[in-house]
């Protein structure tokens, strides 16, 4: 009955949710493009073509870049095979299209309507199918159940708070865990709530975060933008969420470190406006990243070796206003406030500042990254703060304490280095599931 249910509510919701897609549109313009993709309309791949077709599906941005370690070792590792990479937001199509090219073939996930569904899978027959971390589509896992296409759930998480949700429809919960192929677990507290919701061939395997690694000129590129800042004390926001950054400033306000430095980053790119027209209201000056480094640089981040114009003094806040380059802004920083997590809204990946060998601050609501976030803090690599006040007090203790800062930057580099290595062990378990490779010649 709740299936029903389900599949009826979505013949209301699908038109709102196109209505939705054109209002998006207005700030971001690729929302309004492809939309056919979404109701299952799509190329596909020719009728004669047989190679292996590994599809992984990556909602946005995030879950992209925390796939690019992945689909290159999979590359890698079977070269006969193809990579269809699906998403859902155009700056998770964007990200995927400037990282690999036509490396990979591209497409929007359909909206979880069986008849869509079927439709994508008749297009590209894929012969396996990888969604990550806490993409649980009903519809789509039935779907792929009864094309017999294997459905890989990896770097699968699950918080107490969401699993205490999907508890409450038991059975139902059940049957659509049950459906996956593997599940392979970020820790064993994820292992052990997704079993209990019906996971079956569940493995602990590691974040895939961890093997993120930030392109060496575009850390380059971070330490040139730091030499531009000058010596000053330098702390980057980084995405942040609708209504932290007046928190973040409030922080900042009662920072009491003169000449102190601001990059903020807002998470969604739509915001970048919206977030500098807020910053100038509050009398600090601002300056685009996109205006003060060279020109075209945001479109290409790891392209321009273009000379920097020296940041003026008086600037207090650098606005991030470029999509893929978080880990320059970790460089020319020295400390690390990772968003989402002043507010209820679950919190950032904190990974790849760690990795960065960057101290890192992150507030009180991190319930999607909260097995990462202890582990951080219990290695001496993070410090959780509570509200904007703490914020700015621990920030000011890291400023004035510059060897303490050093330390909690090895134990950073140390921390990322050492939970390394889930994306060998999730290729292992995926190529298991794929035709042997066929020999060449």
């Amino acid at each position: 009955m709740l299936r029903v249910i389900y599949n009826a509510l979505w013949w209301i919701v699908a038109p709102v949710a196109v209505i939705r897609l054109y209002v998006r549109s207005r700030r971001e313009r690729g929302y309004r493009e492809h939309i056919a993709e979404r109701f299952g309309h799509t190329r596909g791949r020719l009728p004669d073509d047989d190679a292996p077709l590994i599809w992984v599906h990556a909602v946005s941005v995030g879950e992209t870049r925390a796939a690019q370690p992945l689909i290159e070792a999979l590359i890698e590792a079977r070269p006969d095979a193809r990579i269809l990479l699906t998403h859902m937001t155009p700056s998770g199509r964007a990200t995927g299209e400037q990282i690999f090219g036509d490396r990979v073939l591209r497409t929007y996930l359909p909206y979880d309507m069986p008849h869509a569904v079927r439709r994508f899978l008749r297009a590209w027959r894929p012969t396996i199918g990888v969604v990550m971390e806490t993409e649980v589509w009903p519809t789509l896992i039935d779907e792929c159940r009864r094309a017999d296409v294997p459905l890989v759930l990896t770097n699968a998480r699950m918080s107490a708070r969401s699993y205490r949700r999907a508890a409450k429809f038991g059975k139902a919960t059940r049957e659509v865990f049950g459906g996956f192929a593997r599940v392979l677990a970020q820790s064993p507290s994820d292992a052990e709530r997704l079993t209990a919701l019906g996971a079956r061939n569940v493995a602990v395997l590691g974040n895939l975060k961890f093997d993120m690694a930030t392109p060496p000129e575009l850390a380059a590129r971070g330490r040139a933008w730091r030499a531009a800042i000058g010596m000053r004390a330098v702390w980057v926001a980084a995405s942040t969420r609708e209504g932290e950054e007046a928190l973040v400033l409030q922080a900042f306000a009662a920072l009491g470190v003169e000449d102190a430095l601001l990059i903020l980053v807002p998470r969604h790119p739509q915001r970048f406006d919206e977030v500098a027209a807020y910053v100038e209201k509050t009398g600090l000056r601002l300056e685009r990243r996109s205006k003060w480094a060279p020109a075209g640089a945001a479109s290409n981040p790891v392209a321009s070796t273009e000379p920097i114009a020296a940041l003026p003094q008086d600037v207090r806040v650098l606005l991030g206003d470029s999509m893929g380059e978080l880990g320059a802004y970790y460089a020319a920083a020295d400390l690390a406030f990772i968003g989402g997590s002043l507010l209820p809204l679950g919190g950032q990946n904190l990974i790849e500042a760690c990795a960065m060998g960057v101290p890192v601050l992150i507030g009180p609501h991190v319930f999607n990254f909260t097995q990462a976030t202890a582990d951080a803090v219990a290695a001496g690599a993070a410090v959780q703060v509570q509200d904007p006040a703490d914020l700015a007090r621990a920030l000011r203790e890291l400023f004035e304490d510059r060897s303490r800062r050093i330390a909690m930057g090895g134990a950073a580099s140390a921390f990322a280095a050492r939970h390394r290595g889930a994306t060998a062990r999730t290729v292992d378990v995926l190529t298991t599931l794929l035709p042997h490779e066929r020999p060449r010649g």
